[in-house]
């Protein structure tokens, strides 16, 4: 007692001290207040509590009362988040995915550590350094864990492989693996370019770059860019790809908040796109970054933005690093696009539910299907740089072109059978019995897009799974109506297992409304409004 009593005094006489540098803008007898307090609980209180703990409830406490996005991750939390941001990863270099608890093999990594040590598509992976995590139900993190580690570390992999006979033994070396921010990019129509962007990393910039290159050399004049389901990530990556459409000297996008002075964000000049006609692709899950450059090329009337309202969030977090490797995301300022728009849609503070319930909210009032039931702040009216087009204010970036979601692309079945996984797991099965024989047949996409069926078999299998599931379509009415929708999945699962997701959305897109939007108004004469 009398060893707290002591600290307890020093903490109070450091209080005094501190309260005296009027340099610090905190309130440091409040600052104490923390400190005891958790000095006191550990000390006195009845039973052992944990510090870690303790202390994450308190930081959690406090963020829970300011905005949405201000939040707290542990160290290994913080690593997990930060990875698919910093643009690479040090591990073996596979995509895999788990059958019948066994890692099976999508793709190596093209000249990463595992294709170089002879690791195949459809091999499985049973051991690692020994230690067996097929049939094991080992959990993903624990695998990802073991397979991963510092570059130039070596791990010894036991593979099964269809046709070999025995387990066959690989030393791969670890090395820094390649995390794309880049889905897909291809010729969607002649002449018109189609670039998905799955995030904003560090590498986003260049692969935009890199793909604009290789699509004008296909003959490229007009591009659809793909922000739908783009949350964000960094703003650095966000001016970067803006720039690459934007004349030297525009502005991108400006930051302020209470204790952070403006700070202005402006293209550099050298954009590979700076003419091009320009189709901007976002939705209601549109966040963030992806918001910025949506709201940079409408500013600019650079080009059209097709799609749905975005989400709305304008909030900039500056990383504060713990001493144990946790972080605090702490929101320091807010985005605003060239012509003055506040991209943040309001909130409550401390009032979380219902920032999270905006999308249902959304979706209830009818705003996702219909353009008349969406409200805009007539209080909050802005115009374009370039045409003086109208724009509102006050949360997200409103579409140019309005498309509303589809709520009859999928049966309630179909949607049943994706949730228990089933389509997915049997696609999955279905591509490792038949990969050799597919892959010879097929030895481009366009000759799968133009050639391939999906088997009644498949489509056969899944349906009983369902059956054996109690997942069953309410009449012979749905079942046949969703017989279609799985062929037509199926047949995209099965492109991106044989070559990667730029496959994938080569096929989905086909049926994906504000994509077919974007190609038919990119096939038009230009607008006389937006002059695209």
């Amino acid at each position: 007692m009398r060893k707290f009593l002591t600290l307890l005094a020093l903490l109070c006489t450091t209080a005094a001290v501190a309260q005296q540098d009027a340099k610090i803008n905190i309130d440091a007898v409040q600052l104490r207040k923390l400190q005891v307090a958790e000095v006191a609980i550990s000390n006195l209180y009845v039973d052992s509590v944990d510090q870690e703990k303790l202390v994450e409830d308190a930081i959690n406490g406090m963020l829970t009362k300011l905005d949405p996005h201000s939040t707290y991750t542990n160290a290994k939390a913080t690593q997990k988040f930060n990875e698919p941001l910093q643009g690479n990863f040090e591990g073996i270099g596979v995509q895999f995915n788990i059958l019948n608890d066994t890692l099976l093999v999508i793709q190596p990594v093209s000249k990463g550590p595992s294709e170089r040590a002879g690791i195949l598509a459809g091999d499985r992976i049973v051991r690692v350094d020994g230690r067996p995590i097929a049939g094991v139900k080992m959990p993903r993190d624990t695998i990802m864990s073991l397979l991963r580690g510092p570059k130039g570390t070596q791990v010894e992999l036991g593979v099964v492989r269809r046709g070999a006979s025995g387990q066959l033994t690989f030393r791969v070396t670890r090395d820094k693996i390649p995390v794309n921010s880049l889905d897909a990019a291809y010729l969607i129509r002649p002449g018109i370019g189609y670039i998905r962007l799955d995030n904003f990393a560090q590498t986003s910039g260049s692969e935009v770059r890199e793909a604009i290159k290789k699509l004008e050399q296909k003959g490229m004049k007009s591009l659809i860019l793909d922000l739908q389901y783009n949350g964000g990530g960094y703003l650095g990556a966000a001016v970067d790809v803006a720039n690459e459409f934007l004349e030297i000297g525009d502005l991108i996008v400006y930051t302020e908040g209470r204790a952070i002075p403006r700070e202005t964000y402006t293209a550099k000049g050298g954009g590979r796109f700076g003419k091009g006609r320009l189709a901007v692709l976002v939705d209601e899950f549109t966040a963030s970054a992806a918001e910025i450059v949506s709201g940079a090329v409408q500013d600019h009337d650079r080009g059209i933005i097709v799609g749905r309202r975005t989400f709305g969030k304008g909030l900039v977090q500056r990383p504060v690093p713990l001493p144990d490797g946790a972080m605090i995301r702490l929101t320091v300022a807010h985005y605003y696009t060239p012509s003055g728009r506040c991209i943040q849609k309001p909130y409550e503070k401390g009032n979380k539910r219902d920032y999270d319930m905006d999308l249902v909210n959304r979706y209830t009032h009818g705003e996702l299907t219909s353009i008349d039931s969406v409200h805009l702040d007539s209080s909050k009216v802005y115009k374009t740089l370039e045409r003086g087009r109208t724009v509102y204010g006050g949360g997200g970036i409103m579409p140019d072109y309005f498309v509303p979601t589809d709520t009859t692309a999928y049966t309630r079945f179909y949607t049943a059978l994706s949730r228990q996984n089933i389509i997915n797991e049997l696609s999955l099965h279905y591509i490792d019995q038949n990969r050799k024989a597919l892959s010879k047949t097929y030895g481009n996409i366009e000759d799968f897009v133009a050639g391939y069926e999906v088997p009644q078999s498949l489509v056969d299998s899944i349906i009983n799974r369902g059956k054996s599931l109690k997942v069953l379509p309410k009449d012979s009415a749905e079942q046949a109506e969703t017989v279609p929708q799985l062929r037509f999945m199926l047949k995209a699962l099965v492109a991106y297992d044989l070559w990667d997701r730029s496959e994938y959305f080569r096929i989905v897109n086909e049926r994906n409304p504000i994509v077919r939007k974007a190609v038919e108004l990119l096939m038009k004469e230009p607008d006389s409004v937006t002059g695209l």
